[in-house]
């Protein structure tokens, strides 16, 4: 049976955030979260490999009692979009969304699964240029031998030969391919639409900044993984830019376990090498503070059972900023008002 219930918005009680930082509530983190988005969540469905994640119907009913206002899925295998259209049929009090991340299994940069993924149901609300499988991950994930982290491409002659060949990838100067402009140029019709750019490299990321601004695209992320290759000059610059910064939980909270991440076969399970290249809670906040608040919109990229839940997530997140003296203010920047005008919630 559905459930058109209307949703019970609640509103965040800002006079509960003026304490000191010697007397903080222990609901004040909770707090917070009346109004807060969550713009990186992995749910269900996933791999048989890799198994255990939490249901996205669970993720948005969890999150709905504590008083969220959305949450943005990522589903590294196609569109989410579909499943987010299921979870606001079901789930009174919070509305949810999809986006689609060109990964190679669906063509990688495929601008009829592009313009498909824009006009299922709401349609996607992001496009990214993929994950585990962008050309500069694929490049990186590694398998364990003799106690030493080798990557695929080098252990594995057919990964190079199969799944380089199709990743994803942006040229950083010259020319782009028809496939790749005919994307852009899709996206740039859609301005409630931004431009997310995966786990590609920093110049490649840069590269895509330089053709958003060519295209007319309005609204671009800088994802958690590029950022953090990232200088902090380089951010500042994106920053100004007009560009969003996007920094996750799972750059320093996240459990350090084998995963497939992508792709089926058991041979091809990242041991680590990805997750060693993020900074710990320390660099991460005081980066932050370095380039600023107002273009950073903060996730937790949780779903998987390993770790907490993604409301606990942000949860622990936002207490973590507390223990690290960001204002309260300053982190409802970045978990809610920043989030909605990047998702254009309020538009």
């Amino acid at each position: 049976m559905l459930n058109y219930e209307q949703p019970i918005l609640r509103t965040p009680d800002r006079s509960k955030w003026k304490e000191s930082f010697y007397s903080r509530s222990m609901e004040l983190p909770d707090e917070l979260l009346i109004g807060a988005i969550d713009s990186h969540v992995h749910a269900g469905p996933v791999l048989n490999s890799n198994p255990g994640h939490f249901d996205p119907i669970q993720v948005a009913q969890e999150a709905a009692a504590a008083g969220m206002k959305s949450i943005v899925y990522y589903d590294v295998f196609g569109g989410a979009s579909g499943m987010a259209w299921v979870v606001n049929r079901h789930v009174p009090g919070i509305h949810t969304y999809g986006g689609y991340l060109m990964n190679s299994g669906h063509g990688g940069m495929n601008p009829r699964a592009v313009k498909t993924a824009l006009h299922i149901e709401e349609g996607c609300r992001f496009i990214s240029f993929g994950s585990h499988c962008t050309r500069h991950s694929a490049e990186r994930e590694s398998t364990l031998i003799d106690g030493k982290l080798v990557p695929f491409k080098d252990a594995f002659p057919k990964f190079a030969e199969k799944e380089l060949s199709v990743a994803t990838s942006i040229p950083v100067e010259g020319p782009i391919s028809e496939e790749l402009d005919e994307i852009l140029t899709l996206v740039a019709q859609k301005p409630g639409v931004y431009l997310n750019t995966g786990h590609v490299s920093v110049p490649e990321a840069l590269r895509l900044l330089d053709l958003a601004e060519e295209y007319g695209i309005k609204k671009v992320l800088i994802a958690h993984p590029v950022r953090g290759s990232m200088t902090i000059e380089q951010q500042k610059e994106a920053a100004a830019r007009g560009a969003f910064l996007e920094a996750c939980l799972v750059d320093w909270l996240y459990p350090d376990v084998p995963r497939t991440h992508y792709y089926v076969e058991k041979e091809y399970m990242d041991m680590g090498a990805e997750l060693g290249r993020f900074s710990n809670a320390v660099k991460w906040m005081k980066t932050i503070k370095e380039v600023g608040i107002d273009r950073f919109v903060l996730g937790t990229d949780y779903g998987i059972r390993a770790a907490p839940s993604p409301v606990q997530g942000m949860r622990t997140m936002v207490a973590s900023m507390l223990d690290y003296q960001f204002a309260p203010e300053d982190i409802y920047k970045m978990i809610a008002e920043n989030p909605a005008k990047l998702i254009g919630i309020d538009d």
